[in-house]
């Protein structure tokens, strides 16, 4: 090993969208997708690609779901992203005129022609260097042994929470087969949605109050081929005197009182650290250890926080502050706590110095953390910071900059070995086996964004939905009527929709309560619906006509995973 080096580091980003297609366009629904590729995907493989260019090695490990690649890979996207752009581009010259017009000042005027600019470029990288295809551009990345693509729950399901089994099989097998879909090749690491883990016990559904044994989480990523996951700081130091559901939820308070009688922290003759990746198997069937890496809180803190971190800066381009209509941004933060009215105009020419201030900053904090692992523990550790990848581009419009300059700042210093987590595992693989506590990402890293008083209403439905499944998809899995197998199969698809985590976590944040309380009813309808056609066709009953027609339409509006295995729904 060089001397030299200090230690690995390692850039997690997480890339997520829930299905929204044919949903809505605007304020929710597929406006999110086309936000998020024009400001955050497109942004990004500009700048990996430049790298490239460069003669440069981008390591970095990136999750797209499968529900996101299936999105960004419809037709439907396609077209309506660039008539988003165009639209983009129309609201930039509209802005132009009106503000000549109206004598603004030259700096607002000039920014017009750089939004005119952005959105330019972006569609001329999405239809020329990218042929339309985000999800290759991406994969061409992978293929060039530079970026690690993991995968993630089929729809971002919340597993600790799911009742059945079957569901946390589905999600995993589902999203497995997706990626050799679109990636060509087996996925090695995963992203559990929300970062949420539970570990095999006797476990107690808060809704029903069954108590059944179940398999940790791992049981199921080691039968589907994932080799690693991705748990927060305090589901590996915080212990379980910590806790992993908030005091205020009654549910959630009778859930972890189980989950504490029956943990037991694997004993280890080592001090465990964030900056060393481990093995858990927490059931004895499990097919073999699955390896995980743990979030490092120092790095995560001055990219994540609003008030603390690189985005609060005052140069940076606010995203509250809009111009209406078109919805352009002019104006800079100006302070973390300055009104909208006071918001100064943005100027890019201040950019680039910023950006070099905290790029150089965040690369001696990355070293300084590397220096005090090795002094302690006489070896290189790996630091792994995970990130919403959306937050770059999309709410820190400069973030991807930021990126790149890391990239290149990392790859020519000599004391840090820039890596990705498919190349860390297949190098240094983990020995030591320990036991996380349950939890996740989330406020109180426990399940309470989830679950609670305003959203005990969708696990309901969830389960009610998980239990008939599990019995329709046994009794006819192995029909060779095609009529029962596209029955079925649009089934699932429903089950999968409703069992997205991102609805309980837009209620729980207001941020677009009413759009998801729609869809939580809207596909717990459409699933029950299924599920009575599937009884009377399967009992030999005549379906009306407009239930075909139903079916047909379903098919057409929510036709992802086209080619989905029922065998992992089905009760065992």
């Amino acid at each position: 090993m060089n001397e030299k080096i200090l230690g690995k580091f390692a850039i997690v980003l997480h890339s997520h969208l829930p299905w929204v297609i044919n949903h809505g366009v605007w304020p929710h629904g597929t406006s999110w997708v086309y936000e998020a590729a024009a400001e955050t995907y497109l942004p990004l493989l500009m700048e990996l690609y430049k790298l490239v260019d460069d003669g440069y090695h981008p390591r970095l490990t990136i999750g797209l779901t499968p529900v996101l690649c299936e999105m960004l890979r419809h037709p439907s996207f396609v077209q309506g992203f660039l008539g988003y752009m165009d639209e983009k581009v129309g609201a930039a010259l509209n802005d132009y005129d009106n503000f000549t017009e109206n004598n603004y000042e030259e700096g607002r005027i000039n920014l017009t022609k750089w939004w005119e600019e952005f959105y330019e470029r972006m569609r001329d990288i999405f239809l020329h260097r990218f042929n339309r295809d985000i999800v290759g551009a991406f994969k061409s990345l992978q293929d060039q042994g530079l970026i690690d693509i993991i995968t993630c729950g089929a729809t971002h399901g919340y597993s600790p929470l799911l009742s059945k089994d079957t569901s946390i099989d589905a999600q995993f097998k589902t999203a497995v087969d997706n990626y050799k879909k679109h990636f060509g090749m087996a996925p090695t690491g995963v992203w559990l949605p929300e970062c949420a883990y539970r570990p095999g016990y006797r476990w107690k559904n808060p809704i029903t109050k069954e108590e059944y044994d179940r398999p940790g989480i791992e049981y199921f990523l080691a039968k589907n081929g994932l080799k690693y996951f991705f748990i927060d700081t305090s589901m590996l130091l915080g212990g379980k005197s910590q806790g992993v559901y908030a005091a205020r939820f009654p549910l959630l308070k009778e859930l972890w009182k189980q989950f504490e009688s029956q943990y037991e922290e694997i004993p280890t003759s080592f001090e465990k650290s964030q900056y060393e990746s481990y093995l858990t198997s927490t059931a004895p069937s499990t097919p073999a250890p699955v390896g995980f890496f743990t979030r490092d809180e120092k790095t995560g803190i001055v990219v994540w926080s609003g008030e603390h971190g690189y985005p609060g800066c005052s140069e940076y381009l606010d995203f509250h502050k809009k111009h209406y209509p078109g919805g352009l941004r002019y104006w800079k933060v100006t302070g973390p706590k300055v009104d909208l009215g006071a918001k100064m105009l943005y100027w890019p020419d201040d950019i680039p110095r910023k950006l070099d201030e905290n790029a150089g900053h965040y690369v001696n904090l990355i070293k300084d953390i590397l220096r005090d692992y090795k002094n302690k523990f006489g070896t290189s550790g790996i630091i792994v910071a995970p990130y919403d990848c959306e937050l770059f581009g999309h709410w820190w419009f400069e973030g991807t900059w930021w990126l790149a300059r890391v990239f290149r700042w990392l790859e020519d210093d000599p004391e840090v070995e820039l890596t990705n987590t498919r190349i860390y595992m297949e190098h240094n693989p983990p020995n030591k086996v320990v036991s996380p506590i349950e939890g996740s990402w989330g406020q109180g890293s426990g399940h309470w964004v989830w679950l609670n008083e305003w959203t005990t209403w969708t696990w309901k439905n969830i389960y009610e939905c998980e239990a008939k499944s599990e019995e329709i998809v046994a009794r006819h899995k192995n029909s060779s009527d095609q009529n029962m197998q596209k029955i079925l199969r649009q089934l699932v698809r429903e089950l999968l929709l409703l069992e997205s985590s991102d609805w309980q976590f837009l209620i729980s944040t207001w941020s677009a309560r009413d759009y998801a309380e729609n869809r939580v009813t809207l596909h717990y309808e459409n699933f029950n619906r299924l599920y009575d056609m599937a009884q009377k066709y399967g009992n030999g009953q005549y379906v009306d006509e407009g239930e075909w027609h139903f079916l047909g339409v379903l098919e057409a509006n929510e036709g992802l995973f086209a080619d989905i295995d029922l065998e992992p729904f089905a009760k065992k």
